[in-house]
């Protein structure tokens, strides 16, 4: 498992101990070829999820992206060809940002991507040249709609909000107030990796969604309610990113149909989970 130590890694870790798999983390940096062959060789695998990878839309250097998206991503499959026979399943972690500013809402699996940041580039890249190891490797792909817990850091959008709410902060700096997303739960996502785990098809996508979208406003206003606490916004330009996508709310059929019963967790569940009350 790459990235298993961080953000979504640590929680689906979790999910995975809860059914008696036994998961093991891979160390070795993605862009050392040699470190990868050494560990990965000794591990001998029966399946692999890779969430390793650069996830902040706004990272500062536009390269590390593919250095590490699409360079690392296909490190790591080279040696898997190489080193591991009888793989069950190799799930890779994409991004429901592929899809750019789709002209229909919810999005399917099946809608075209169109990347408007490097993010979204990176990861389009990284599924095309993943797939030319479909002969050799069991690949299935994610791609994960917008999602918030315990644990994210505040580089991100919902830990940053619930984080001035928490130390009861008189103001904060956002910036586009007017995006639609959804704000789904860590817990349910890493159930759904869980689940593809053992049900995935190989050569598919699923999109990791609820199909329950909501307003920043919204987001504002139920922390207000739940911590009687009012904080003023202050619209940043500087935050405010090129091409910023205005909706991006998914179907989640696909999943639903391939991952049954789901947790379902309401944003106010979230959130109160987020703010220790």
């Amino acid at each position: 498992m790459t990235g298993a130590s961080g953000f979504t890694g640590k929680h689906v870790v979790s999910k995975l101990r809860e059914i008696g798999a036994v998961p093991n983390a891979l160390l070795a940096p993605l862009e050392n070829l040699e470190e990868l062959d050494h560990e990965i060789g000794n591990s001998a695998p029966d399946f692999v999820i890779h969430l390793a990878g650069i996830a902040n839309v706004a990272y500062s250097d536009n390269l590390e992206f593919y250095r590490v998206n699409v360079l690392g991503t296909t490190n790591l499959l080279d040696v898997l060809s190489r080193r591991c026979t009888g793989l069950k399943q190799v799930l890779i972690a994409s991004s429901a940002n592929v899809y750019g500013n789709a002209e229909n809402s919810p999005i399917d699996e099946d809608t075209s991507t169109s990347p408007l940041n490097h993010y979204a580039t990176s990861k389009v890249a990284m599924e095309l040249l993943s797939r030319t190891w479909l002969g050799r490797l069991p690949i299935a792909f994610t791609r994960p709609f917008n999602y918030t817990g315990v644990g994210q850091s505040e580089a991100f959008l919902i830990p940053k909000v619930v984080g001035h709410f928490v130390r009861r902060e008189s103001e904060i700096s956002l910036g586009n107030l007017n995006v639609t997303r959804e704000f789904n739960d860590v817990r349910m996502i890493a159930e759904a990796y869980v689940g593809l785990l053992q049900n995935a098809v190989i050569g598919e996508i699923y999109n990791l969604c609820s199909g329950h979208g909501h307003t920043l406003h919204e987001v504002l206003d139920l922390l207000e309610r739940l911590t009687g606490t009012q904080i003023s916004v202050k619209v940043d330009q500087a935050l405010v990113r090129p091409n910023e996508l205005s909706v991006l709310i998914g179907n989640p059929a696909k999943l639903n149909r391939t991952v049954s019963e789901l947790t379902q967790y309401p944003l106010e569940n979230t959130l109160t989970w987020m703010l220790g009350l």
